[in-house]
């Protein structure tokens, strides 16, 4: 019999966006890391593998991030009375700077990682910093820890501080350089990674969209984050009809999969682009929020088909726990529907997709626990929410908006253990 065991306890997923799908009790048989199903009694083909018993407590599926900066991890909370161009400038290049020392990156990125494993998610897509040296230090600490991840190097060559400017060649370069070193990783790997069109020349872009097809890599970026970042980009790339025309224009959107963060601000236009190209948005609601950006019309794009994932977004976003990011996406969505009522508020059972199976689909057969699907899983302790009574519905709900890191007591990916540092 191939490599197994089985975990046992009260089991709840999103196969669809449309509801969860429950188990109290049950099994999941896991063989060579995946799921090879699902049962109320354990069939006697399975009777000799060891049995990881959790009694009554919630086995979820890992939480995936699908946008967050690494580095802003130190700045959470910090300056968010501004919009993003000033924040940017006066926080957020600053601390980015300090990256170009290796020892100050080991132990940021340390800490980052070690938020990201207590908090329950497993699998990210992470913005590093210019700096290559750094970069590689974040790579081998998520691959050491046993994390799924897809880790860019940021590239800026303009409209950057001069401590960060790079040099077009040298970005591109480096960035090869590291997609030589790490793309065969089975865990973490690289993404091309342009900030945004305004700190991107159009040689740089050019150069990317090279390495994209050359290598066949995924792509994320930013996109209509922001009015001011909108005009901006049309007063940079005249040529171009609209932001999400400069990345296609370069080759960077329809290529390879790809994540645009924010996209507040779409053009009819871009949408028809977005649908064409199967480019994946991501959600960052508490990051909108904080910097007054605007709401994402989450509902209008999850009806044109448009396939939607969660991002914490820190430094942005303030909250590494994505089960609050899911509570906060939930929340704003009502109050959009407040003032459009046809925008019907998001479900439990949809963001909860978007922060599992709907980010996971871009690391492949992950965030869910149905045949075949890696088994990325955390084990919830919500006995001390006092839950008696509920079902399991309501007993994961109380623990997205109640919950804390502490009630997560056990992590696997592929199923194998991640251990919590002690004292994080």
């Amino acid at each position: 019999m191939e490599e197994g065991q089985v975990f046992k306890g009260d089991i709840i997923f999103t196969p669809t966006p449309q509801g969860f799908e429950t188990l109290q009790g049950g099994y999941i048989v896991v063989l060579n890391g995946k799921v090879e199903g699902i049962y109320k009694k354990l069939p006697p083909l399975f009777s000799r593998l060891r049995v990881n018993d959790f009694g009554r407590r919630l086995i979820l599926p890992g939480f995936v991030d699908l946008h967050v900066h690494s580095s802003q991890f130190y700045q959470s909370g910090v300056g968010l009375d501004q919009n993003l161009i000033p924040w940017l400038y006066s926080h957020t290049f600053p601390l980015e700077g300090r990256f170009a020392d290796p020892e100050f990156a080991r132990e940021a990125y340390s800490r980052f990682v070690e938020e990201l494993i207590r908090q329950g998610t497993l699998r990210a897509c992470i913005f590093a910093t210019v700096h290559k040296e750094s970069t590689k230090i974040l790579f081998n600490i998520l691959a050491a820890r046993g994390l799924g991840a897809f880790v860019g190097k940021v590239n800026m060559d303009r409209h950057c501080p001069h401590y960060l400017q790079e040099a077009t060649e040298v970005s591109l370069q480096e960035t090869e350089e590291l997609v030589i070193r790490y793309g065969g990783h089975p865990l973490v790997k690289p993404i091309v990674t342009p900030r945004f069109a305004p700190t991107s020349s159009a040689k740089l872009l050019d150069g990317l969209g090279s390495l994209v097809q050359r290598y066949n890599l995924p792509v994320q970026s930013h996109l209509a984050e922001n009015k001011q970042e909108v005009e901006w980009v049309k007063e940079l790339f005249p040529s171009q009809a609209t932001y999400a025309d400069v990345y296609l224009h370069y080759g960077l959107l329809g290529q390879t999969p790809a994540l645009m963060a924010h996209a507040v601000h779409l053009e009819e236009r871009e949408l028809v682009l977005i649908e064409n190209n199967a480019v994946r948005l991501v959600h960052c609601p508490e990051a909108n929020i904080n910097l007054a950006s605007g709401i994402m019309p989450v509902r209008e794009l999850l009806d044109r088909g448009i396939h939607l994932g969660l991002g914490s977004d820190i430094g942005a976003g303030h909250n590494l726990a994505l089960y609050r990011v899911m509570v906060r996406a939930i929340q704003i969505s009502k109050l959009r529907s407040f003032y459009e009522p046809q925008a019907k508020p998001l479900t439990t059972a949809e963001v909860f997709y978007m922060g599992t199976k709907g980010g996971g689909s871009f690391f492949g057969k992950v965030g869910s626990f149905e045949q075949g699907y890696s088994f990325d899983a955390i084990v919830v302790e919500d006995e001390p929410l006092i839950t008696a009574g509920f079902s399991l519905e309501e007993r994961l709900q109380r623990f997205l908006y109640t919950g804390e890191a502490v009630n997560i007591i056990e992590r696997f990916v592929e199923g194998k253990r991640i251990r919590c540092e002690p004292g994080n």
